[in-house]
């Protein structure tokens, strides 16, 4: 597991309307080289499991990699990145369960210059959605929302991006921006460690099964802004109104 490292990470969610309301919550997540994906004693491998049909859109093809879906997502829009090494940020599958509301990819040029970064949002119901950005380093982008994500958000409104590639530590920062709205805020923090078994097996006791608590948690929140009469925007309402836009 030479080029891969764990971070140990915090990630905090505020909303300041209707209500406000925050939370906070602890884990771990990924930090790997598509090109050179941790390899894993056989005994640690349902704890850390990597697989293509969990990131982007459309069937996967036999033998298709994550780099392979990384490289036609590029390619869909006319990118080509040959002899560039793609770096990614996301979670593993643990006892066969994974959650990634958000995976990051950061993808080089031959001389290891980033020159494009994606950012992949994974709601709750199974959709998911890769936004291209622009390598902006430590400043953020604006990008439009196209992903229904929360059932107290509408979609519509832009995101401010700011991912800068990870070092000793992680830093990344995500608000959603409305006409007339408070912005909604969440930040993933986190610093680095080496990704050895030991400390893989360390992140087990603390933060067991991490994907499957994030999903619960995002989960157990909901429920908390629905009992605080938080207006909910249904998922079939917002799929009409995204089939009339297209007629």
């Amino acid at each position: 597991m030479s080029t891969s490292a764990l971070y140990r990470t915090q990630i905090t969610h505020l909303r300041r309307a209707p209500v406000h309301h925050y939370f906070e919550q602890r884990g771990y997540c990924w930090y790997v080289d598509l090109d050179d994906m941790p390899r894993l004693p056989k005994w640690l491998r349902p704890f850390a499991n990597f697989e293509a049909r969990d990131h982007f859109t459309g069937p996967v093809q036999p033998g298709q990699t994550l780099r392979d879906r990384v490289d036609e997502f590029l390619a869909d829009r006319g990118i080509s990145l040959p002899g560039g090494r793609v770096t990614a940020l996301m979670q593993a599958r643990v006892l066969g369960y994974v959650f990634n509301p958000l995976s990051i990819f950061w993808c080089h040029d031959a001389d290891g210059v980033v020159r494009h970064v994606i950012a992949e949002v994974h709601n709750t119901y199974g959709g998911r959605h890769a936004y291209l950005l622009p390598p902006t380093g430590d400043q953020p982008v604006a990008v439009k929302k196209q992903l229904y994500v929360s059932p107290f958000n509408e979609v519509e409104g832009y995101y401010l991006v700011r991912a800068p590639q990870p070092g000793e530590e992680l830093d990344v920062s995500i608000s959603l921006h409305r006409d007339n709205a408070p912005a909604f805020v969440a930040t993933l923090q986190g610093s680095r460690r080496r990704a050895t078994a030991r400390q893989l097996v360390k992140l087990q006791l603390v933060a067991p099964v991490a994907p499957l608590m994030g999903a619960f948690w995002i989960r157990v929140q909901g429920i908390t802004l629905w009992a605080r009469k938080v207006p909910v925007v249904p998922r079939v309402a917002v799929a009409h109104r995204e089939r009339v836009g297209q007629l």
